[in-house]
């Protein structure tokens, strides 16, 4: 027999999930120092434990990658790819629980009360049992924690990488634990916080739990008390199975190579809100606030917004608002970055339109039908804003026809 425990949550973290999903399908990657990237194939987004040996991290570009490991393979990202295993294994994962949240594209949170019975052993067999069976059937290595919070099942499932679990149950055990692990382990302390609790000698999540839970919260807001009272094993953020509706959506990222020429800056705008007008008609709301954020490549950045009379979602519209942002930057730098942020979001069926806002009969409405019908029969990008033509190595490389904010149903991104 085995022990009952109720009210478990598990976290589920694949193991260097973006070069796990490559040996999948190219087993003789496995054992090899393996890097995978993005940044229209600039930087290192995901590494293998043996690049990260080498001395490379996240985000280095690929020359000084190569330099510090020549015989490192690079791989370009494959979102779609990536996105059918996360598939798989979400699917595998609600075969042994009843709720499961898709927290990101390798990570999920899970109810694990019927794990020891699903595997007939006890939970920290379980547990391992899940981790094989996950390998077996995917191929993926994943680490595992269970406790009796999200914060605590996700510290386990942290601090066991790679291939590894924790299972934290007893009270002497999570005392023993978070002893171990540093502040800035727990998901949502940032450097701010950090250096805020090290001020008064917090320095380990053991001594985060220790102090008063009032001053955590005058010191780091509701955010920090809630993971105060989650490393009390008090389970104040339940599992989601569904994404809530999103306060705003975001498209924009990295452009790749610095720039300050007009006509690619023109282009990466209408890129980027051709894909936020994708996100608008796909979740079927109108926005009331476009704000745009640029970020230089020397350091410093631009930010700006338009409050529109009417909600909408029209293409014309929000990218007119987008060239005002820009003209209003003045522009005189190399940008880096480019996000455009669509704000104050209404459902469609609930807003009063303008005349032809919503007509389907008007012009604008008719050619914009048309040119998702277009895309979704020949592809993606198949019908675009002629602006984007100042983009030729973007379109001519298929990495960049979907990215990880294109996997729809995750609670983050």
């Amino acid at each position: 027999m085995y022990t009952d425990y109720m009210n478990l949550i598990g976290h589920l973290d694949s193991d260097c999930f973006y070069v796990s999903a490559e040996r999948v399908r190219f087993p003789a990657l496995r054992g090899q120092p393996v890097g995978v990237l993005g940044n229209q194939g600039a930087c290192v987004i995901a590494k293998s434990y043996e690049l990260k040996a080498a001395g490379v991290s996240t985000a280095m570009p690929i020359w000084d990658a190569a330099k510090l490991c020549p015989q490192a393979i690079f791989i370009k990202r494959d979102f779609r790819w990536y996105e059918m295993l996360s598939r798989k294994l979400l699917s595998l994962l609600k075969t042994v629980s009843p709720k499961v949240e898709y927290y990101s594209i390798d990570e999920m949170f899970f109810d694990a009360d019927e794990l020891a019975h699903t595997f007939g052993c006890p939970i920290q067999q379980a547990v391992e049992k899940l981790q094989q069976k996950v390998l077996h059937e995917i191929g993926i290595p994943v680490s595992i924690g269970v406790s009796k919070s999200r914060t605590l099942a996700k510290l386990g499932s942290d601090a066991a990488k790679p291939f590894g679990y924790h299972v934290l149950l007893e009270e002497q055990s999570i005392e023993q634990f978070l002893k171990t692990q540093p502040v800035e382990e727990m998901s949502g302390i940032g450097k701010k916080s950090q250096a805020k609790l090290a001020q008064h000698n917090i320095i380990n999540c053991y001594e985060f739990a220790q102090a008063d839970f009032k001053f955590i919260r005058k010191l780091l807001t509701i955010k920090g008390e809630t993971l105060w009272w989650e490393l009390h094993s008090e389970p104040v953020t339940p599992i989601q199975t569904s994404r809530p509706s999103h306060k705003a959506i975001s498209r924009g990222g990295s452009l790749g190579v610095a720039t300050a020429d007009t006509n690619r800056l023109a282009g990466w705008s209408a890129r980027n809100t051709e894909r936020l007008v994708e996100e608008l008609d796909y979740y079927q709301v109108f926005a009331k606030r476009l704000a745009m954020m640029l970020q230089f490549k020397d350091g410093g950045g631009w930010s700006g917004c338009i409050i529109f009379p009417e909600p909408t979602a029209r293409f014309s519209v929000l990218l007119s608002a987008v060239k005002q942002m820009l003209a209003a930057a003045n522009i005189n730098q190399r940008v880096s970055h480019m996000h455009l942020l669509a704000e104050k979001l209404s459902f469609r069926q609930t807003v009063q339109n303008l005349l032809f806002e919503g007509n389907p009969n008007s012009p604008i409405d008719r050619a914009a039908a048309i040119k998702q019908q277009i895309n979704k029969k020949m592809g993606r990008f198949a019908l675009r804003s002629a602006e984007t033509l100042h983009l030729p190595d973007i379109y001519n490389d298929k990495t960049n026809e979907y990215d990880i904010c294109d996997v729809h149903g995750k609670m983050c991104f």
